[in-house]
């Protein structure tokens, strides 16, 4: 009989993501086999303590992304690497609680996504699901990831990337004259369509910079592309393969937080989208370029707009998608013949197989 694998899935964190982050990770973990795997779930809460919990009573509100929240009174823990093998450790008293051998992050967001966590995880030299620190650090980064884009010949929309110290009266209106109205403002460093406006006027367009800045300290100002909402799920290492495509059909002006998380109402996740197989190639074939050119492995979804006239756009990755019973990125992996508890152990797998290679370089060198 094959011995259990120990596994411990991470979610929460200290970002705007916090909430749809634990979201993702009880669907994980309900999602599961648990004659293979030891699980130990870790919620690190808003102030970044890590928190050991039980499923019975770990999430809080479990059925509402407004209100779920982390068990307050859950054990405080640490990790730790000792003697090869990396271990969850009581504050409280300094004891060892359990040995890990592969972690889950599903903490959407800064600390959790933007390669923080992943140089951790590296640090302690264990097995870890999704991309490593450089893949994750570019896939946050919408500025920098936009231009790898357009050095590897990927097709990008218009676009200004802006610290806080650019945004003068004269950038501004040159970010009119190069944009045009309406123009989408993101913080350049955060996802789930947290902090997110689309402006239609000057005093509109300052105002949702203003907030864009309370999230993040470097912004970035797009160009409005008419089309379909594109989504293509990406899966592997040295080899990716992608999903079947699939869409969003908005019932709302964009897709904003509410209309992923809360008001089913307003967006339609359509797991297969109608399209041609010319084009659903092309999405697939360029899925996997940008999962290549930003140094990806384990797993991404990759976000495009397909104008009318059949032009693809990328728009960005998610390095760590969402997960919940919803989210697309399982859901186009099912639609592809790979099941929610399939796609899970094959990013496990694929987690062990990464830090095997890694095991295997030299890190002494004499002379």
């Amino acid at each position: 009989m094959n011995k259990k694998i120990n596994l411990a899935i991470i979610f929460g964190g200290k970002s705007g993501e916090h909430e749809v982050s634990l979201v993702s990770g009880r669907s994980i973990f309900n999602a599961l086999d648990k004659k293979k795997y030891n699980i130990h779930l870790i919620g690190i809460d808003k102030n970044g303590n890590w928190r050991l919990g039980k499923p019975k009573d770990f999430w809080i509100n479990p059925n509402d992304t407004k209100k779920i929240k982390l068990n307050p009174k859950s054990i405080l823990i640490t990790v730790a690497n000792y003697n090869g093998k990396t271990y969850l450790i009581n504050l409280a008293n300094g004891k060892k609680i359990a040995s890990v051998d592969v972690f889950f992050p599903i903490t959407h967001g800064t600390f959790g996504e933007d390669g923080c966590l992943q140089g951790f995880l590296e640090m302690l030299e264990v097995a870890y699901v999704g991309p490593g620190v450089l893949g994750s650090a570019v896939g946050m980064d919408k500025d920098v990831m936009k231009r790898l884009f357009r050095e590897a010949g990927i097709e990008i929309g218009k676009f200004c990337a802006w610290e806080e110290n650019d945004c003068s009266t004269k950038a501004i209106a040159g970010a009119i004259e190069k944009l045009r109205f309406p123009i989408f403002v993101k913080p350049a460093n955060l996802g789930s369509s947290v902090g997110i406006s689309k402006a239609y006027n000057k005093k509109e367009l300052e105002k949702a910079i203003k907030f864009a800045f309370e999230f993040d300290t470097k912004i970035i100002l797009e160009e409005n592309l008419a089309g379909r909402e594109i989504e293509c799920s990406v899966l592997g290492n040295d080899k990716p393969i992608a999903s079947i495509p699939g869409e969003i059909k908005l019932n709302s002006d964009f897709y904003s937080y509410t209309a992923k998380y809360i008001d089913e109402n307003s967006a339609v996740p359509v797991p297969k989208a109608d399209l041609d197989k010319k084009t659903i190639k092309k999405i697939q074939e360029t899925a996997v370029k940008i999962f290549k050119t930003l140094g990806c492995y384990g797993m991404g979804r990759v976000d495009f707009f397909l104008t009318k006239n059949g032009k693809l756009y990328a728009n960005e990755i998610n390095t760590l998608p969402g997960f919940t019973s919803i989210s697309m990125y399982p859901k186009m992996f099912e639609s592809s013949g790979i099941n929610y508890s399939k796609l899970l152990d094959l990013l496990i797998e694929f987690a062990q197989e990464k830090r095997a290679q890694k095991n295997k370089l030299r890190r002494e060198f004499k002379a």
